[in-house]
């Protein structure tokens, strides 16, 4: 999808410089010319301030580096055109006005927008998604967020257990999983742990179905079952003394081995 042509009033252009907390912006005039300069707070008050301050300075297209997120949705509900400038491209566009390479919201904003003023024959306007991309974006979006709150958290953990509790650092792979934390629950701190220990009692702090399973004992061999040979004796030191042959009946000790201990 292309722009359309330029109308006979060249547009008012602006450029957001997306970032964590807050956004710098930048309208710039069909000359060139700084009209405004200024950053709002991510927060939905905040958006709803850019958004009103474009509209009423006449902007009709907006740079911005990502193509997704609230600001995002918020430019494209208020009917604006959305244009994606990657930060890789921004990077070297900042040597075009002759910028020493150092990162700067408010000047990176600037560029966005004197961009998009010059270049905008070879930008390509942002889509609509469909509902389910939408859907899946919000809920990917919210996942990620998630985790990188679950791993700060569990940084925040093993940095507090390296201090007061140093042993149980390095005792589970996951600072995080069932069992550590199961473990950290039974045993809250180090005096405990060493007090359950010192008393000879061994608390089953494994959670259900995470226990190791008993391996099965091997099986011996009787060492007196009939028809089984039993070893020889060690040999002796000293030869063995011959004695005659007896004249009486075999025994039944001959065909029946004698028990060993």
């Amino acid at each position: 999808m292309s722009l359309p042509d330029l109308p006979a009033q060249r547009p008012v252009t602006a450029g957001v410089d997306w970032a964590k907390d807050d956004h710098a912006v930048s309208i710039v005039a069909p000359d060139g010319q700084q009209l405004d300069r200024f950053g709002v707070a991510h927060h939905a008050a905040g958006l709803r301030t850019l958004v009103r301050r474009l509209l009423a300075a006449g902007v009709a297209e907006v740079g911005i580096e990502r193509p997704d997120g609230p600001v995002v949705d918020a430019l494209r509900q208020a009917g604006l055109t959305v244009l994606v400038i990657p930060p890789a491209q921004l990077r070297n566009l900042r040597s075009r006005y002759g910028s020493a390479g150092n990162k700067d919201d408010r000047f990176d904003a600037y560029v966005l927008a004197d961009t998009v003023r010059t270049d905008r024959r070879r930008l390509h306007p942002l889509l609509a998604d469909a509902d389910a991309t939408t859907a899946l974006r919000s809920t990917t979006r919210a996942r990620k967020d998630l985790v990188g709150h679950r791993v700060a958290v569990a940084n925040q953990l093993r940095a507090h257990l390296a201090v007061v509790f140093p042993a149980a650092v390095g005792l589970f792979a996951d600072i995080d999983s069932q069992v550590s934390l199961r473990f950290l629950d039974r045993f809250p701190h180090q005096e405990r742990s060493t007090r359950k220990r010192s008393t000879g009692s061994r608390p089953n702090a494994w959670p259900p179905g995470c226990a190791p399973k008993a391996t099965a004992a091997a099986p011996t061999l009787p060492s007196c079952t009939p028809g089984w040979p039993t070893h020889p004796a060690a040999p002796s030191a000293t030869p063995p003394t011959r004695t005659p042959p007896s004249r009486t009946p075999p025994s039944r000790s001959r065909w029946w081995p004698s028990c060993r201990p």
